[in-house]
Order: C-alpha cells, then structure tokens, then sequence
C-alpha cells in the first residue's frame, strides 16, 4: 500500500498543478518528508477522534499526517487556491479520512469560530506570523488545552526563554499568561521546500490558568508591552508613560513589591500581573493615555 502523506515528488507535482510558487510574504515553506510529520503528529500526542486546529495548512503533508492519527482537523488556510485543493488532495489520497477535515479559508488572525472545539494546535506556522497567531488562538479558543508548533528556531527560543535570559522578551511573558512552553526538538532545513535559511524548531505549549490577578489580560499585556519597548530603561522608566508619570509608576512597582530599578527581563508574567493591578487606570481602555494596550486578542 501507498504511503498516503506526502512525499517531495508529490509536493512538487502538486504544487505544479495548482500553479502554486511558495510565497516568502506568507512564509511558505512546505514540508516534504513523513518521517518528519509523523514525529510532529506523535510528539503532539494527538488522539483518535480529538478536534485539532492546524494553521497554514499548504499541500496537505501535516493534514495528512493529523488525519492518519484520527484526528478530527480544522484547517485554517487563507492562501484561496491552497484552500480550495486541500479538501481535494485528501479525498484523492486518503479517501476514507476526508469526511473529518474541514478547511476554514480565512486568516487565522481573524477566525474567531472553529468547529470543535478544537483542544489541541498542530500547526507549522508561517515564519512572519507565528507568535500572533499563536497568541490569538490561544485567546480565542480557551478549549485548547496544548499545542504543538513548528516555528523558526530564533522564535521557538524568545517563546519558551525564562525571566532573567538573554532571548526573553514579550513573546515569552505573553505566551506564559496562557500556558507553559518548552522545546520539543528541532527540524532540519532538508525536509523544506524550498529549503528555508532559518533553522526550525518545535514548541510545545500546555495550557494552565493565568497568574492570580485583578487585573485584565489587555492590562497585564501593556505592561509588558511598556517594559519591553526599551529593553535597556529600568521598569521605573520604562512604565512612566503607562502611570503617567515616572513617580506614579515608582509607587505601583513598589506596590506590587517589585523593584524599580530592575530592568522588564527580570519580571516573570506574575510580576507584570501585580504592577498592572497598581497602575491609575481608567474606565475607558487599558493604557491611562488613550489605551496603550494591545488587541483584545492578545496580542
């Protein structure tokens, strides 16, 4: 019997058929080798019959390798013509499994329903979107309870860095608000088409409840925001904006029992979470100048 994922002639030959050029705007960067997907597919422990989103589906090669493993897959591909053949590429090779995917041809940043819902994210992310996409998803969907991403290797490295580390930053504390995050391997760039200059790796994220706090996401993430917008300012100075001035932004850090002379790479998610509840802000956003905060999304 045929191996029904896809091997690097069909990929190839499919992506002639359908016209398609992979795009470094959307960061395309198919993967052509099945032991490859297999290994993504087993280190997400994915479960006969469990619903799980896939962002950035391309050809199909982890739609496949998900399906293969019974899961019930929601592909959200926003490329129209990738879209369009993926139900038809997986009808032709592995007939028996189309009736459990469905595609949802949108931008992942913009879907705000999936069927499901889903409880786990298998997905090799397009490169120039992955840490708001998965961010949003995890907003969105609080019915995923983990998720298993392939990002560039310099991504995978800001997403699970802890406080105090040269690569931590605003992906990391944002993505610990959600869940706990840690490397899962790397991918090599010989298993890509076309082979990416970017070395890969593999995240794995397992959802927890977010630090204890009277404060809301969109505040707890301006902070972040702030404190990260000049890495080498001490909080003190790096917040005075957000108070409203350095003063007031002194009186909530001490408040929250952090110092002030600390620089944002020290802060843990829960240390954000105790200086937002500090901070005069008012009813009408999350920032005290006319809403610093980010999207409602969380990103």
């Amino acid at each position: 019997m045929a191996d029904p994922l896809l091997g690097p002639a069909q990929v190839r030959d499919l992506a002639e058929r359908l016209g398609v050029r992979p795009t470094k705007a959307r960061g395309q960067n198919f993967v052509v080798d099945a032991g490859t997907i297999r290994r993504i597919v087993r280190l997400a422990g994915v479960r006969p019959g469990e619903h799980v989103v896939e962002v950035g589906p391309g050809l199909g090669s982890l739609t496949l390798g998900l399906l293969e493993a019974g899961a019930v897959v929601a592909a959200v591909e926003i490329d129209p013509v990738l879209a369009h053949a993926l139900p038809q590429t997986v009808a032709e090779l592995a007939p028996a499994w189309a009736d459990r995917l469905t595609v949802v041809a949108a931008d992942a940043l913009a879907v705000t329903e999936l069927p499901g819902p889903p409880t786990a994210l298998v997905a090799n992310l397009p490169y120039n979107v992955a840490v708001p996409v998965l961010l949003t998803l995890l907003a969105r969907f609080p019915a995923l309870e983990r998720a298993l991403v392939m990002v560039q290797a310099e991504v995978a490295d800001r997403l699970v860095a802890p406080p105090g580390s040269r690569t931590y930053g605003v992906p990391s504390a944002k993505a610990a608000w959600y869940a706990d995050a840690r490397r899962a391997g790397t991918v090599g760039r010989a298993v890509f088409w076309p082979v990416p200059r970017v070395d890969s790796a593999l995240v794995a994220l397992t959802r927890r409840e977010p630090p204890p706090t009277r404060a809301t996401r969109e505040q707890v993430f301006a902070v972040v925001d702030a404190a990260f917008a000049q890495r080498r300012k001490t909080v003190r100075a790096a917040l005075a904006g957000l108070a409203g001035s350095a003063r007031a932004a002194e009186e909530a850090l001490v408040a929250a029992g952090v110092d002030p002379g600390l620089r944002g790479e020290r802060l843990a998610v829960g240390d954000f979470a105790r200086v937002a509840e500090h901070l005069p802000w008012p009813d009408a956003g999350p920032g005290p100048r006319g809403g610093a905060g980010p999207a409602t999304v969380g990103w």
